[in-house]
């Protein structure tokens, strides 16, 4: 009986084992595991690559040296030096950052080109340009009154030759001079008016 018990137990337990090959038993059900995600590729910025140094998130020259410019950090480092140029940074407020930037590498590249004057060169040069332009300038404007000034008198010269050219009426020499209209002497008179009734002499008296 023991081991007809143990045969059964046998069965049992072997029997889910036992069935069709084709079919999976759901306590042995296999589920694809989930690979993780391949990790953001981050380029480093051209100051990192040029050090061979890893670029950190809070990297103070990302943001002014981009991977795409290697030459810009290029041209500073060699002047400045990097430490140098993290010490200007971290001491300047962000906003005024892009601004230090453009000037180091400006003033860098001149220093390169010139390496005697650097910036001053340049700003010597700049002026001497100034100069010659204000004297270019002053002188057309010299010029320029001149060309007006014989234009003024060119036209003087026109109204003169035209005023002597246009007849003129005689003037008189004085406005009192107008001939007035001549009285004639022996015009009648109202006191020889032969035909009024009353004589002359008593007409004096009565006037008297």
């Amino acid at each position: 009986m023991v081991s007809t018990d143990n045969s059964t137990t046998v069965t049992d337990s072997v029997s889910p084992a036992s069935s069709s090959p084709g079919s999976v038993s759901p306590s042995r059900s296999f589920s694809t595991p989930s690979l993780p995600a391949p990790p953001a590729i981050v380029s480093p910025c051209a100051a990192c690559r040029t050090l061979r140094r890893r670029c950190a998130e809070k990297c103070v020259l990302a943001p002014y040296f981009p991977p795409t410019d290697p030459a810009k950090f290029a041209t500073a480092h060699r002047v400045f030096g990097a430490s140098n140029i993290i010490k200007f940074l971290q001491d300047l407020p962000e906003p005024k950052r892009a601004d230090a930037v453009a000037s180091m590498v400006y003033e860098a590249g001149a220093r390169i080109r010139d390496p005697v004057y650097g910036c001053a060169g340049a700003i010597c040069q700049l002026q001497k340009q100034v100069s010659e332009l204000q004297a270019e300038l002053a002188k057309t404007q010299a010029e320029l009154v001149s060309i007006q000034c014989q234009q003024a008198d060119l036209m003087r010269m026109l109204w003169m030759e035209m005023a002597a050219q246009a007849p003129q009426a005689p003037a008189l020499e004085h406005p009192n001079d107008t001939p007035l209209p001549c009285i004639h002497q022996n015009a009648p008179s109202f006191l020889d008016d032969p035909m009024s009734p009353v004589p002359l002499w008593e007409q004096m008296a009565l006037w008297s």
